[in-house]
């Protein structure tokens, strides 16, 4: 168990290693030229998909019953 959790850090660290110094100058560019399209474009696909659920496919969303549902009647045993 020893060896393998020694291996495990190790894979872990160089992962690690290789994110940090290989892809920081690219990222930055790419969210640079596409982050707000990205962003923007999200917000607004997530939006029209939500306002077609909401208005057109008619599914109940089980709302609070408070005020509309009434108590059944007290039943009392007879003796």
């Amino acid at each position: 168990m020893y060896r393998f959790a020694k291996a495990a850090v190790s894979v872990t660290g160089q992962a690690m290693r290789q994110v940090r110094h290989g892809s920081s100058a690219r990222q930055e560019d790419f969210h640079a030229k596409y982050g707000t399209g990205l962003l923007l474009g999200g917000a607004a696909f997530c939006t029209v998909v939500w306002a077609y659920v909401v208005t057109q496919t008619g599914i109940t969303w089980n709302l609070s019953p408070v005020g509309r549902v009434m108590p059944k009647p007290w039943r009392q045993d007879d003796e």
